[in-house]
């Protein structure tokens, strides 16, 4: 009968450790039935589940890979595994698989342990842990540090909504994000990106800015905190807005465009995401002017917004076409997706707003990004402790890859 041995080998890592250990294992034509390793500080764990044929010498086998290790100063250890216990491991194959992924300025031992003892209380087994950050200086935490550590676990989950709801309790007990995600073949084939602009792209509200500039601030603030309490919906609070901008010149439109200061990140994640050969959008109740202005500054594919009317230099307080709001944006999304030829599960909308929602909830990936509570409770995913760049540890892009 084959005989099942599970080998851990740990020490200083090197090169050739590897090699030599299955090289050895080729000599006695040996099945390598699971293989893993792991670098942590230059220290290497290697791991090897294998199958030695019936009538060679494991012992010799075995001795072998001892001498071995001894010459490289490392340690090994030999586990017998049972036929029982090996298909009961290989029955576990076919068990939902999840990720976990955690963001933060820095990630302590508290917020591992509380991740994991929530997985482990759903019954699910971690398979892998990955660091998907940059390799943390102990200088301090920088105030635009990241750090991102991410879990691969194996279980069923009946209903995923309690777990989810844990993770999201946990997440702002302990003042970081964490994602919960299926592991599946959409998260690898998400092609569109599409972003709401005020507060999302920008660190600011344009049409805020606009009437503090035209000396309508306060008017502009009530009629906002209106639509808040659902005296007046969204397009009429908005035509009302734009109303009282009548007159403003267009030179302050162009001052107030230089002057955006664009998200933490976004630079970033634009740029990696056109590597990646993902498509990006912004779509967004704002206007088009300062979409067109941040569509040269970032190389974005699309822009829907609102179309400002100017005549003779100064705005009208008009607004042409269809006013975006989170119906219209959704709309938007779906048409852009169909264009490009791509299902809604390959689809990302990003966005801080309640009128983001409608986007947010038929993208495959949504994701709240520093929003308000309410929108972080109805998204599939928040960030709230990184900038918009955080995103790329959700599609499990780590920084050795981009080379950040």
């Amino acid at each position: 009968m084959n005989e099942i041995i599970l080998i851990n080998i740990a020490g200083d890592d090197r090169p050739g450790v590897t090699s030599t250990i299955t090289s050895i294992l080729a000599d006695h034509q040996v099945n390598i039935l699971d293989i893993g390793q792991a670098v942590i500080h230059d220290n290497l764990s290697l791991g090897l589940l294998v199958e030695v044929p019936a009538g060679a010498e494991a012992a010799s086998i075995l001795k072998d890979i001892l001498f071995r290790t001894h010459e490289m100063g490392m340690q090994v250890r030999f586990l017998p595994v049972s036929p029982e216990s090996y298909n009961q491991w290989v029955s576990g194959q076919g068990k939902q698989r999840h990720i976990v992924t955690l963001l933060a300025r820095k990630i302590t031992a508290r917020h591992i342990a509380g991740v994991t003892d929530v997985v482990s209380r759903y019954a699910l087994n971690i398979d892998r842990i990955d660091r998907l950050s940059g390799r943390v200086p102990l200088e301090g935490v920088a105030q635009q540090s990241k750090a991102s550590v991410e879990l691969s676990v194996r279980g069923n989950l009946p209903d995923a909504t309690d777990f989810r709801r844990e993770l999201l309790h946990l997440a702002s007990e302990m003042d970081i994000d964490i994602a919960y995600q299926e592991d599946n073949m959409f998260r690898r084939t998400r092609r569109l990106v599409a972003f709401d602009m005020d507060s999302t792209l920008i660190e600011a509200e344009v049409i805020d800015e606009l009437a503090i500039a035209a000396g309508v601030g306060e008017q502009v603030a009530e009629i906002t905190e209106r639509a808040m309490r659902g005296e007046i919906d969204f397009t009429e609070s908005f035509k009302a807005r734009v109303a009282l901008l009548k007159g403003l010149d267009e030179s302050v439109l162009a001052g107030i465009a230089e002057s955006l200061r664009i998200t933490e990140g976004a630079e970033n994640l634009v740029s990696t995401l056109k590597l990646l050969g993902y498509k990006t959008a912004i779509l967004s109740g704002g206007f088009t002017y300062f979409g067109h202005y941040l569509q040269r500054k970032l190389g974005i594919d699309y822009v829907h917004a609102n179309e400002l009317v100017i005549r003779d230099g100064r705005v009208t307080g008009e607004v042409e076409g269809i006013v975006v709001d989170g119906k219209r944006k959704a709309e938007l999304l779906r048409e852009i997706a169909k264009r490009e030829g791509l299902d809604m599960e390959q689809v990302i909308a990003v966005g801080d707003g309640a009128n983001d929602l409608p986007m947010l909830s038929i993208a495959g990936l949504g994701i709240a990004f520093r929003a308000k509570p309410i929108v972080r409770e109805n998204a599939k995913q928040s960030i709230s402790t990184l900038g918009l760049d955080g995103i790329l540890y959700l599609l499990g892009i780590s920084d050795r890859l981009t080379g950040k």
